[in-house]
């Protein structure tokens, strides 16, 4: 049965509909937030995936360009894969909603959100957050939530919620909070340095508005919801663990896992695992599940050896940040280079300068199309990990961890009228053991300021963990936590800024949320660890932008002419501005407004072309002496090319000093010569003297 409930949030209309569409799916929500328009669907498997000892939970955000008004491009002129705007919302929708499922659930479950119309002011991306969140809880798939989600703006120093397009244009805040009843269970933020204190009383201001909105599905839920479906645990017998303890007992586990070496620790568990399976091989059901079983015995042993003792793998203190190292220029000819080294996480980081003619265009959910001049690729090998596999191309987790990296750094790049390029940063993940992302930050910090780019403050970022025990207050929040602390803990909780203030958040958990207490502790650490960083490991390598682009990096200059002029330099179908490229050798870009950059490494063809656009652009002044090349000869005269499309004539009583017949006497073809402008004769027209150059 169709039924509609209605909410105000942040000034706006929030409309669900339930039984009006999608009827099939375990849960449907037909979202309207204003003129924004998005159809939320649950749907799970009647039995659990075979052979996997994972939740296999699917999250789609479909972006439909007729929700805009548009028509895709591209030669079959429909949607092809998901946007990297698509796969990030993906990513935001999964993380809050995937801890509230059964840990021994293994049915396939798959959230989709049709993204069918959009209202710039009312977020799509938000709407499918409160659609997954909605569609799931109405379900009758196992969930223990619902969550809400919020986004949070901050303009002149005050929050807003759910900010339209025209504030998020010129907000210092990119937040993005979901909740549960009692707790905050995600966290996602781009800010202008921001800090802690204002980022904390911004993080709980959501918070408390997340608290209207699930009352909101509650109330959906009391009229629609569907009873919970009963599902096949699929969590490791009793008995087998209790088998597995008598072969292997705690303290053999704890010498196994305690060592500050991944590979160690890797060989450790795969001598046990050799060992159980011998022991096992006849009980084919046990034998499927050591791994599982593996994992289990691992994550106990070290979360008691953390969280009671105080001890951690690989013998640091809870607040120890892993050796650092930092080195710049180790690639030569790139325009810029930097690695950091945390441990047994290395990144490099690469940085290209382009012209802004290079910057991204970005055909999306906007009216109009947009681009981006600083780009972030994040790269994750297979042997980063000691893994061989074949390269599919960048997945989810590395576009993600390329946009936070992004989100990290764009608050402090300079303006495009201080540095007019576009740029763009790659980092090669060399080898990793947790919290690439944030080494790939500290990494492209410093190769930016390698390459010359004029950035305001370096940035650099940490990650924190967490082990929690059976209540709020009994919890230990890690310092640069490595590979196993992030598996077996609770939270990655990444945090990135300068000095100054933050500039980027994400945080995972895989717990039912985190009280203030915890959070307010994971951000003041991540900030000690971060100034650590920035004074004792960056600082010392490069502590400032060199104030020059590097030698193989293109040099630019920046000229500004009449908007009216334009066509002048461009030329019918482009001759003129291409005929100025073929003789120069550089690249020209120009704007609507008349903002001519000039592109390429060497610095008189640049300074050339500028001279050739100027001369195209500026009136003949009378007495200005202008230097031609010889293109006609006339009994009369000769026609001097000044610049491409820009020509004078020289009368040949004007050539010489003395008298001459003929003007081939004394120029040719291709001859380039000296002239002076004497302005305006009796018809009107601009003549030229060669003879009177002198007298200038």
């Amino acid at each position: 049965m169709y039924k509609s409930f209605s909410m105000e949030l942040a000034g706006r209309t929030l409309t669900v509909d339930v039984g009006r569409v999608a009827a099939q799916a375990n849960g449907a929500a037909f979202m309207h937030y204003g003129d924004t328009t998005v159809l939320s669907t649950a749907t799970a498997s009647d039995k659990p995936r075979e052979g996997v000892d994972f939740f296999p939970l699917s999250v789609e955000y479909e972006e439909k360009l007729y929700a805009v008004g548009k028509i895709p491009g591209g030669f079959n002129k429909r949607e092809g894969k998901a946007s990297e705007n698509a796969i990030l919302t993906s990513r935001v929708i999964d993380r809050p909603m995937r801890p509230l499922f059964p840990k021994d659930y293994r049915n396939d479950v798959t959230l989709n959100n049709l993204v069918m119309s959009v209202d710039p002011d009312c977020s799509p991306e938000l709407t499918a957050m409160l659609g997954s969140a909605i569609a799931t809880a109405i379900s009758d798939i196992p969930f223990d939530g619902p969550t809400s989600s919020t986004q949070v703006g901050m303009v002149n120093g005050e929050l807003i919620f759910n900010p339209t397009a025209a504030q998020k244009a010129v907000s210092d805040l990119q937040l993005t909070v979901a909740s549960t009843r009692d707790k905050v269970i995600m966290i996602e933020a781009g800010a202008n340095e921001i800090p802690e204190a204002k980022m904390i009383e911004a993080i709980f201001a959501a918070h408390e508005m997340n608290q209207e909105v699930i009352q909101f599905i509650d109330q959906i839920v009391a009229e629609c919801g569907k009873p919970k479906h009963e599902y096949t645990s699929c969590a490791v017998p009793e008995e087998l663990m209790e088998e597995i303890k008598k072969m292997v007992t705690p303290e053999e586990m704890e010498v196994a896992v305690f060592t500050d070496e991944k590979q160690k620790r890797e060989e450790n568990i795969k001598l046990m695992k050799e060992k159980l399976e011998e022991a096992f091989a006849e009980n084919e059901e046990w034998l499927g599940l050591i791994d599982e079983a593996l994992y289990q015995y691992q994550k106990k042993t070290v979360r008691k050896m953390i969280l009671k003792d105080h001890k951690r793998p690989d013998g640091r203190e809870i607040k120890q940040i892993r050796p650092l190292a930092a080195e710049v220029d180790l690639i030569p000819r790139v325009h810029g280079s930097a690695m950091f080294t945390r441990g047994q996480t290395q990144i490099c980081t690469v940085t290209t300068l382009a012209p802004l003619s290079e910057a991204q265009k970005i055909d999306g959910l906007d009216v109009e199309e947009t681009s981006k001049r600083y780009m972030h690729h994040y790269n994750f090998p297979s042997y980063s990990v000691g893994e061989t596999k074949p390269s599919r191309g960048p997945g989810r987790r590395e576009i993600g961890h390329g946009a936070l990296a992004e989100r990290a750094l764009v608050p402090v790049l300079p303006s495009e009228e201080e540095f007019p390029y576009a740029i763009r940063t790659v980092s090669e993940t060399f080898e990793s053991n947790g919290s690439t992302s944030q080494a790939s930050i500290c990494a492209s910090s410093m190769s930016l300021m390698a390459a010359g780019v004029p950035i305001k403050k370096p940035v650099a970022g940490i990650s924190c963990g967490l082990v929690t025990g059976e209540t709020d207050e009994d919890y230990i929040v890690l310092t640069d936590i490595q590979g196993l602390e992030d598996f077996f803990g609770d939270m990655d909780f990444k945090v990135a800024g300068t000095r100054d203030g933050i500039t980027a958040i994400q945080m995972d958990i895989k717990i039912h949320g985190l009280t203030r207490q915890i959070i307010e502790e994971a951000i003041a650490r991540t900030r000690e660890a971060r100034l650590y960083i920035l004074d004792n490991v960056m600082d010392p390598v490069i502590s400032k932008p060199r104030d020059h682009v590097g030698e193989y990096a293109p040099k630019i200059i920046q000229i500004q002419i009449d908007p009216q002029k334009i066509g002048d330099v461009v030329g019918q179908r482009g001759k003129t501005i291409n005929a100025i490229i073929d003789e120069t050798g550089v690249k020209i870009d120009i704007t609507d407004d008349g903002a001519v950059s000039i592109c390429g490494i060497d610095q008189a063809s640049m300074e050339k072309a500028a001279e050739l656009i100027q001369i195209i652009v500026s009136d003949f002044e009378e007495g200005q002496i202008y230097s031609g090349k010889v293109v006609n000869i006339k009994e009369f005269g000769a026609f001097l090319e000044f610049a491409p499309g820009k020509e004078g004539m020289v009368h040949i009583s004007k050539i010489s000093k003395e008298r001459i017949n003929r003007v081939e006497d004394v120029l040719t073809l291709g001859d380039r010569v000296k002239v002076v402008c004497l302005g305006k004769d009796k018809l009107g027209r601009i003549s030229f003297s060669m003879k009177d150059v002198d007298k200038k």
